[in-house]
């Protein structure tokens, strides 16, 4: 996410009320439940206690607020200049490409790449393609993008292991694996992870760099991370193994979608991914997968269109929100040491997007190469602790979430389990 600095000057009562509403909105995260409850209670206004109950409407709903305060604080015209100078490129791109990637021509290619990785691997077969969903699919988010990874990673997870009366346990720690993993798994590459993406060209970083400063790394902590959840939950795999080998438990067969058609998407998938900085040409793209879609629909299942624009408000709240955050944000960096600062970014990033953390950083001049490497490497290290703290966690959260109590995520049972995932990866970029 770009958070590009604002050239409005708005006054201190401004700024202490955006942070005021910037808590408000990370408290409203935690308490979605309450809005559900609420909706149940005074079913008269069941639909606005839904939506409010909704984890990607709380950004968009309070970045509503915040323009609404600086119409009647600073103007209409300054409130309207705020809104256009900020940069929703980002929630654009997530959008388009979680769509795509959720189509049944990428989700099949997705499937018979996995079936065929999970074939080679010495271990039972729920076991195998677990392990490998939470671990290849999240790297793989180094070149296909991570809204992408997460996408397909939560889509085939879906199909395949989760139930709505699947152990609570099992679900919420698949969940923070998966987030800590898409996280760190963008790392191997300077273009797909974006709080790498916002300091590469500045601090002249290529892929060559990251792979051998800090993806190596976040890869042997991906590999960890989703082979011990593999070992922990290993009973309840081989029991989806052996339901699916009975018949007990049915899935689907996918439909054959022909070779060109799965072509076609992959190369738009690719498109978008080159073109990610550039809104007018990856919307022209997405323009013609809408196009083929439709003219061929006897090959797509529904578009998530609905999640896709749900998470893209998610987003699009966050970057208005994070746009008048620095005054707090970046002079609280520039005084940490490298080592407080790689903690102080995995806490922070946890009720803020770690992009935006990394931006802040890239905009203090004379930082050693050391807290360069801190700071991005806590960002993205506590980019699973909350739903908030890593632009693609709506997309998954927003594919799973109908498989929890409520269709709600708990924020504190997600935090804690995605702690040790988190913990493995401190140890990897700080001990390796």
């Amino acid at each position: 996410m770009s958070s590009t600095a604002t050239a409005l000057d708005f006054s201190q009562t401004t700024e202490l009320v955006a942070a005021g509403i910037f808590a408000i909105a990370v408290l409203h995260t935690f308490s979605t439940k309450l809005f559900e409850r609420l909706a149940h209670r005074y079913p008269a206004h069941h639909g606005v206690f839904h939506l409010l109950g909704e984890v990607e409407a709380v950004f968009g709903f309070w970045s509503i607020v915040l323009f609404g305060w600086l119409m009647l604080r600073e103007g209409f015209g300054p409130a309207v200049q705020y809104a256009d100078s900020r940069n929703y490129t980002e929630p654009l791109f997530v959008f388009a490409i979680m769509v795509i990637a959720a189509s049944r021509p990428i989700m099949s290619f997705a499937r018979m790449i996995v079936e065929a990785i999970s074939g080679v691997l010495p271990l039972d077969r729920g076991m195998a393609t677990y392990f490998v969903l939470l671990s290849v699919v999240p790297l793989l988010g180094s070149f296909i993008t991570e809204p992408a990874a997460m996408t397909l990673a939560a889509m085939l997870l879906a199909q395949s292991f989760f139930r709505a009366d699947a152990p609570t346990n099992f679900k919420y720690a698949t969940l923070g694996v998966l987030f800590v993993n898409v996280s760190i798994g963008g790392t191997l590459t300077h273009f797909a992870a974006p709080p790498v993406l916002m300091v590469a060209a500045k601090w002249g970083w290529d892929s060559w760099f990251m792979l051998t400063t800090i993806g190596y790394k976040a890869a042997i902590a991906v590999v960890i991370n989703a082979a011990a959840v593999t070992f922990l939950f290993r009973q309840q795999l081989k029991e989806t193994t052996q339901r699916l080998v009975t018949g007990d438990l049915k899935t689907e067969p996918s439909p054959k979608v022909p070779l060109t058609i799965v072509l076609a998407h992959l190369l738009m998938i690719a498109g978008i991914v080159v073109f990610a900085h550039h809104p007018p040409i990856f919307l022209g793209i997405f323009l013609v997968f809408m196009g083929l879609a439709t003219a061929y629909n006897q090959h797509h299942d529904r578009l998530i269109l609905r999640e896709g624009l749900m998470v893209a408000f998610f987003l699009a709240g966050l970057v208005v929100l994070g746009g008048l955050q620095s005054w707090w944000l970046q002079p609280l960096l520039a005084q940490m040491s490298p080592t407080s600062v790689y903690y102080g970014a995995t806490a922070l990033t946890a009720i803020t997007d770690n992009a935006a953390l990394t931006y802040l950083a890239s905009l203090v001049e004379g930082l050693s190469d050391e807290f360069k490497y801190a700071v991005v490497s806590g960002a993205v290290t506590g980019g699973g602790l909350t739903i908030i703290a890593n632009a693609p966690n709506p997309a998954g959260a927003s594919i799973l979430r109908r498989y929890f109590s409520d269709e709600t995520i708990d924020p504190l049972k997600l935090f804690l389990a995605a702690s040790l995932p988190t913990l493995v990866t401190i140890a990897a970029f700080r001990l390796i």
